[in-house]
């Protein structure tokens, strides 16, 4: 092991990159490197954990973070701190069993560095990405959003209040989100997040602010929330496409530009009243007028609850996008509700769990760079059997990267070559199913236990059973 103070630092996060199949020879080799992470840090003028007793260096606390976010069981400090102290029992025993000794070193970890490795994998991995990846030979990129509670904490309380139709005491803080990943690779390539309630903290709000992330020429896929007058002007002058479904309140019947037939027209959007949030000078330099291609789909699919297909786009040639294409595009939109379940259930996402928002923002950066890693594995197993990186389950290849963490970590660099290919072409099987047009109920079959719910706060519910209060209503 190579945490130690006294190895250079781009040494010691060698470690850190192992886990991830990082080896000499195999694919997407440079996406992520230790020297990257080394600059990374340096640039931010990290430097605890130097003394010659130090324990928890900055390599050896990152290691044990990912270690934590990407545990598919207990994520808790003490599971991540046994963890760290097998893997240096050899070279450096823990000088005391104490989780508060780990959470002060990951507090002093740069949310800048984490985000900064987070973009940069995803950027990275997408430049490497294969053209039989891409979409017309184009980055798209789908947009979503979902919501994360946390520990009610004044704090917490405070940053992300709970939802105004909870009784206080009685609810958590809520936390939205909006995601920017690739089709691709389904990498995350931008995100951002605010409280759920209140003025410019919805889906489109958060989601102009990722407007930075996206190159000219790349292709964004969202619902319905997307389709605004000005989100696609503000894409269109970065150079950047839309494929959005139609919003409900916005009418059918359009003044024509060209008629190309009557379920694919290019047709005239005017621009609407000034909004609140955009000011003068931005809504000045908004265009009159756009043009925009309607098209509309009837679906047939037995079980489907969509029965009629409006899509809008900024993908204004025919010949070059035909009509057939793009409205299947919009249909690999359910893609990104999949990648959201895969950070919501599978890495445990959906509750955060640290106590003060200042250590939320980490643990959400953490997560995504993990996220992100397990991709980037996913994406090479993927190129070395000649699939698509969608094709390759994402649960399966964080339960590869976890199983092997330990191994990966410890072994030599020609170890490591061999056994992350082994583990890269046994993962090249675990293919996820091709099932078009998949139908199922919105239901769950499983019955959860019958639990008694808290209706008053918690404090008050101990104070009544100290006083002898409440023992009827719990017989």
């Amino acid at each position: 092991m190579t945490f130690s103070t006294t190895s250079s630092p781009t040494s010691q996060f060698d470690n850190v990159v192992a886990p991830f199949c990082q080896a000499a020879g195999l694919p997407f080799g440079d996406v992520l490197t230790a020297d990257t992470i080394a600059r990374a840090f340096a640039d931010e003028h990290v430097s605890f954990g130097q003394k010659a007793h130090s324990f928890w260096t900055p390599a050896l606390t990152l290691w044990t973070f990912l270690s934590q976010v990407l545990d598919d069981g207990s994520k808790s400090c003490r599971a991540a701190v046994a963890r760290a102290a097998v893997a240096m029992a050899l070279t450096r025993p823990l000088p005391e069993y104490d989780t508060g000794n780990y959470c002060r070193a990951r507090a002093k970890l740069p949310t800048s560095v984490l985000c900064r490795l987070t973009l940069h994998v995803a950027v990275a991995l997408e430049k490497e990405a294969l053209d039989s990846w891409l979409w017309h030979g184009r980055h798209v990129f789908l947009a979503d959003g979902f919501t994360a509670s946390m520990p009610d904490t004044e704090d917490n309380q405070k940053a992300y209040p709970q939802p105004k139709t909870q009784k206080p005491g009685l609810g958590f803080p809520l936390i939205r989100f909006v995601v920017l990943l690739s089709l691709a690779t389904a990498a995350c390539h931008g995100l951002d997040w605010g409280p759920y309630q209140g003025k410019e903290t919805g889906e489109p709000a958060l989601f102009r602010r990722l407007l930075d992330h996206l190159e000219p020429g790349a292709l964004v896929l969202g619902d319905r929330f997307y389709c605004s007058y000005f989100l696609l002007a503000l894409l269109r002058v970065r150079g950047v496409d839309v494929v959005t479904r139609l919003h409900q309140a916005r009418i059918k019947t359009f003044r024509r530009s060209r008629n190309v037939d009557q379920d694919d027209r290019l047709v005239i959007w005017s621009k609407p009243e000034q909004p609140d949030w955009m000011d003068d000078e931005t809504y000045a330099a908004m265009p009159e007028t756009i043009e925009v291609r309607y098209l509309y789909q009837r679906i047939n699919i037995p079980g489907f609850r969509v029965k009629h297909l409006h899509v809008i786009t900024t993908l204004l040639d025919t010949e070059a996008y035909a009509h057939e294409d793009v409205v299947d595009l919009y249909h690999q939109r359910w893609h990104v509700e999949l990648d959201i379940r895969s950070i919501k259930s599978t890495l445990k996402m959906d509750v955060l769990r640290c106590l003060t928002p200042f250590m939320i923002e980490k643990e959400i950066w953490a997560h995504f760079l993990g996220y992100n890693l397990i991709r980037k594995v996913a994406a090479q197993a993927a190129l070395l059997r000649g699939v698509c990186p969608r094709a390759i389950s994402f649960a399966a290849s964080q339960q590869t990267v976890l199983g092997a963490w330990s191994k990966l970590t410890e072994a030599t660099p020609e170890e490591r070559g061999q056994l992350a290919g082994a583990l890269l072409a046994a993962l090249g099987k675990e293919k996820v199913g091709h099932r078009p047009n998949r139908c199922e109920p919105r239901a769950i079959k499983r019955r959860p236990k019958k639990q008694k719910l808290l209706m008053k706060p918690r404090k008050q519910a101990q104070a009544e059973l100290l006083a002898g209060r409440g023992a009827k209503d719990d017989q």
